[in-house]
């Protein structure tokens, strides 16, 4: 296990009360604090590298590049890509969604296709799909829960027609923590010929993601999740749709030459990055993924477990407590109600107490339908959370109780 001290003691935003309590952060799902090596990366590329990236020939603007580039190879190598050129830099997981759907929409989709979700989709894996159905006569599908509120498998593949042409899945439910069978996915997927995305937005922040072991099409991930900046995503591809996949965004750094009768693309990651990216973000973002492989994807998927079942088991104690989603086999994200009361409610209480919690329909809207809820409250764990946070949040969230009853 990791030195829990000091690996907190390395996020200068814990370090302050709030409300007059010592902060604790349990809002990891929504982003993750940063660590200050990251912080120090993005400053220090405004000190002193400051330049834009690819086409410059004086010192500061190779040496940008020199590090975007870098960035990217620090990428492939933590979801275990070998071409570097499959990993494309985006402004985050819903940029990257709407990229596919855009290029996909363009060639691919005809009219009248379906499309496959499952009920614990984020709104970023939903609206870009439900966009095109709008446009072009589509159809969206959905797989339903069971009563466990896990996925139907059975049933997904009782949904797939002739005329079904693409599943599109979260890694992770962002609300549950339930963790997709994505292995289970992709073979019915392969059976029937589906393109599969998989929003993997809350799956990097929890596990180790080898993304060519997963045989899926795209796969998609934000920064922020993953103790890096917001504004930075990626958008990988297999070598298939790396070539295939229509180009819908044109712009400088896409391009080799250009005349006003005709312009020639380049090809690989490029073709998909226009303009000026995030370039502080990037190579911060880099810095991020280093600080999470020096403790270990497997480290943080085991601590962050051990919180989960630490905090379900208390939470279960509680009588007016009930949870989403209970399972052994979930990521670092418990959702839960207290009964008769609004999580609003509880998460404004909480907060009284420097316990940062998220509420509502987490982007989950069809989610809380399918569940006959307005919302819940939702905690999330980080590598920096600790048992004794998880004993004083109970501690105070029964006072809560107490105070709302």
């Amino acid at each position: 296990m990791p030195d829990l001290t000091k690996i907190h003691e390395q996020f200068p935003i814990l370090d302050q009360k709030i409300n007059g309590s010592k902060l604790i952060y349990f809002d990891n799902g929504a982003t993750t604090q940063k660590p200050v090596r990251v912080i120090d990366c993005e400053a220090n590329f405004y000190r002193t590298t400051n330049a834009n990236i690819h086409r410059g020939v004086h010192t500061l603007s190779r040496l940008a590049t020199d590090q975007f580039e870098a960035a990217r190879k620090t990428v492939a190598k933590h979801f275990h890509v070998a071409n570097d050129q499959q990993i494309i830099f985006t402004a985050g997981t819903t940029d990257a969604i709407n990229i596919v759907a855009e290029g996909l929409s363009k060639k691919y989709l005809q009219e009248g296709d379906e499309i496959i979700l499952s009920s614990y989709e984020h709104h970023s894996n939903i609206l870009p799909w439900q966009l095109w159905a709008q446009n072009n006569k589509g159809l969206l599908k959905v797989i339903p829960l069971k009563a466990n509120h896990s996925l139907d498998y059975e049933a997904f593949e009782k949904l797939i027609t002739p005329k079904t042409k693409l599943i599109a899945i979260g890694h992770v439910s962002n609300t549950l923590g339930v963790i997709t069978d994505l292995e289970r996915v992709t073979t019915i997927a392969k059976k029937h010929n589906l393109i599969v995305l998989v929003d993997g937005a809350q799956a990097v922040p929890h596990m180790a993601v080898d993304v060519e072991k997963l045989e899926v099409d795209f796969y998609v991930c934000s920064a922020h999740k993953l103790y890096g900046p917001t504004g930075v995503g990626v958008l990988w591809m297999s070598e298939k749709w790396l070539k295939d996949l229509p180009q819908t965004r044109a712009g400088g750094g896409t391009i080799k030459t250009v005349s006003f009768d005709k312009t020639e693309y380049v090809e690989g990651a490029l073709r998909f990055e226009p303009g000026t990216p995030n370039i502080a973000g990037v190579i911060s973002f880099a810095e991020a993924i280093k600080f999470a492989d020096e403790i270990g994807m497997q480290t943080i998927f085991d601590h962050e477990h051990n919180l989960v079942q630490h905090a379900q088991k208390l939470l279960l104690e509680i009588p007016e407590i009930e949870i989403y989603g209970v399972d052994n086999h979930k990521a670092g994200v418990i959702s839960f109600n207290v009964t008769g009361q609004h999580p609003f409610d509880v998460g404004t209480l909480l907060d009284k107490y420097g316990i940062a919690v998220r509420t509502g329909h987490h982007c989950t809207q069809p989610l809380m339908q399918c569940l006959n809820i307005l919302g819940t409250v939702r905690i999330s764990f980080a590598i920096y959370n600790t048992i004794e946070e998880v004993d004083f949040f109970v501690e105070k969230l029964k006072k809560v109780i107490r105070m709302l009853s």
